[in-house]
């Protein structure tokens, strides 16, 4: 056997070493989404027999639904905020040539990875104060404080990328600059702008930290923070697989999104907003 094709071999049993490593904890517990009664502590990895009762149960739980509510119309409301807002921001730093240019995007940086715990406890006493704990909005606004950077950085190197000219030449034609913005810039934009908002509802999706922290009932706990409370079918019964059925549900939206996003997240990714 050649070098090269040694080479490709170690790199395919790498790949699968990988993949199998990554894959297992989520077999593990779609298997344990399915078992019910003495199967869950049978030691086997895949049920003797497969039953639906613990999604019935999590279905059931006005604790799982309505937090699943919270989760979805937040994570929705607060992406959109963000990319929105994240765009103008974007172009304006992509087109204008200002002082502090760099220095506002190390910042953007550095805020995406702020460790958001050291702001919690803060937040939760300046929260109670004026009013907005254990609401909707009381979760939006700092969701926002770290998306928003984050949308900003990404969407920033894709504007870069796109040729200005054709914003000129839209404009020599007689379209007002937001008409070339909005007809031009944005569908050249396109696959950043898919890019961005994923990776924000994904990060808003799995908040923990303010969920847990900034909320104190079903108002506007979100799901993440709904399973730590979540008692199963009855509050004498370990609630493990009615757990694990509710984060197998919590997991669809975001495989789902990948799937039908996939091609636009690569290209935001890899190509740039003007070959996407």
């Amino acid at each position: 056997m050649s070098a090269g094709r040694k080479g490709q071999v170690w790199w395919i049993v790498g790949a699968v070493l990988i993949i199998v490593y990554a894959l297992v904890p989520v077999a593990w517990i779609v298997s344990l989404s399915f078992k019910a009664g003495d199967d869950i502590t049978n030691r086997k990895f895949w049920p003797t027999e497969w039953s639906f009762e613990n999604y019935l149960i999590v279905f059931r739980s006005d604790l799982f639904t309505t937090a699943l509510r919270n989760s979805v119309g937040i994570s929705l409301i607060a992406t959109t905020i963000s990319v929105v807002l994240a765009m103008f921001a974007a172009y304006a730093v992509a087109r204008l040539e200002f002082p502090g240019k760099k220095l506002l995007l190390s910042l953007a940086l550095a805020i995406t990875i702020f460790p958001i715990i050291a702001i919690a406890t803060p937040l939760f006493n300046l929260w109670r104060t004026v009013g907005l704990y254990d609401t909707w909005l009381g979760l939006i606004i700092p969701y926002l404080s770290f998306s928003l950077p984050l949308s900003v950085y990404v969407l920033s190197a894709f504007f870069r990328e796109i040729p200005w000219e054709m914003e000129q030449a839209a404009q020599v034609d007689g379209a007002t600059p937001l008409q070339a913005f909005r007809k031009v810039i944005v569908p050249l934009a396109a696959p950043g702008v898919f890019t961005a908002a994923i990776l924000t509802f994904f990060a808003i999706w799995n908040d923990f930290i303010f969920g847990i922290t900034l909320t104190s009932s079903e108002a506007a706990r979100p799901v993440p923070a709904a399973l730590a409370f979540f008692s199963g079918a009855s509050q004498f019964s370990q609630p493990t697989a009615p757990i694990a059925a509710a984060s197998v549900i919590v997991t669809i939206p975001v495989v789902v999104l990948v799937l039908l996003f996939q091609q636009k997240i690569v290209a935001g990714l890899t190509n740039g907003a003007v070959k996407g």
